[in-house]
């Protein structure tokens, strides 16, 4: 990376108000020590519950390097991510978490193995401190994104990585009302690379992330960046066809060769509970697709910029 080279640090913020300061300290410590001038640091508040948008304009104030946006309700963090890539201007663009679990002394490692070969870096935890139910749906998360979405398998996707302007560039052009910034990238570039970094315990508070919220960020990512659930759907349907017509086909053979043998109330309700809930699973799957579709016809927008800090007196509380 050129001594010239423009960083612009990318952080969503969301109930931070506690650590948000800490992390852009890091940042500042971090940069000084590896003798970085040329930054900014892009703080994006997404709707968040506490007050952590006063926490932001007080850092604002006191630090040249810092703007930010709040937007006007919570769109999720992956269209905060696309609102901060909207508006940062570096050469590199890293992102990371307001928790203060990101070590930014492997900052160097990230920006070292962006060259020729790479153009998108994800730190990989040593030893991860997240909760055991997060460390589960994780590894989910990582087995689907390989089947639906074409993940490599071995890539390790953490929330500290980094990546060329370009891909940025490239990312800010999708427009659909439901981002997913692994889609994006997967789309954009296969060179992406893993570099080992530590991962700290959290300063404060726990993880915004509930089983529901990672549900919904799962059918985001798979129902806008892959048609596979609608073929694992069709081949469900095959398999449940074929499964009644050789069960129907039993019953009939032998209701023939044995004509007193009672018909089975139980065995029979269970094919049918089996065929209806396949049946229901696959028009849900066909009907997220259908509604997102319509939502992104309708021009739903990713997010809602309520307000500006650290742009000017021009654009500052829009």
């Amino acid at each position: 990376m050129g001594t010239d080279t423009c960083l612009s640090f990318l952080i969503p913020c969301y109930n931070s108000s506690l650590t948000i300061s800490s992390v852009v300290d890091d940042i500042m410590r971090e940069a000084l020590a590896l003798h970085i001038s040329n930054f900014e640091i892009v703080l994006v508040n997404d709707c968040s519950p506490d007050d952590v948008f006063d926490v932001i304009k007080q850092i604002c104030e006191k630090n040249k390097h810092v703007k930010a946006i709040s937007l006007a309700k919570n769109f999720g963090q992956h269209a905060a991510i696309m609102a901060g890539l909207r508006i940062a201007s570096g050469d590199v663009l890293v992102f990371l978490d307001d928790d203060g679990q990101i070590d930014l002394s492997d900052l160097s490692r990230l920006l070292n193995a962006l060259d020729d070969d790479c153009d998108v870096v994800f730190g990989q935890y040593v030893e991860r401190k997240h909760s055991v139910f997060r460390k589960i749906v994780t590894g989910i998360n990582f087995i689907m994104a390989e089947l639906l979405i074409g993940k490599p398998k071995g890539l390790y996707v953490a929330s500290f990585y980094a990546c060329k302007r370009y891909v940025a560039e490239e990312i800010i052009r999708y427009s659909g009302a439901y981002p997913y910034i692994l889609g994006l990238f997967l789309r954009t570039t296969s060179k992406i690379q893993n570099v080992p970094i530590n991962h700290r315990e959290r300063l404060h508070g726990r993880s915004n992330y509930t089983f529901i919220k990672m549900l919904s960020l799962w059918l985001n990512g798979f129902t806008a960046f892959s048609v596979k659930p609608l073929r694992i759907a069709t081949i469900l349907g095959f398999f449940t066809a074929a499964v009644g017509f050789i069960y129907g086909t039993y019953v009939i053979v032998s209701r023939i060769l044995n004509p007193d043998m009672p018909m089975g109330y139980s065995s029979m309700m269970a094919a049918l509970l089996f065929i209806g809930g396949m049946i229901m699973l696959m028009l849900g799957i066909i009907g997220e697709y259908i509604g997102r579709t319509y939502i992104n016809i309708n021009n739903a927008p990713q997010y809602v910029i309520r307000e500006r800090i650290g742009f000017g007196d021009e654009h500052d509380s829009q």
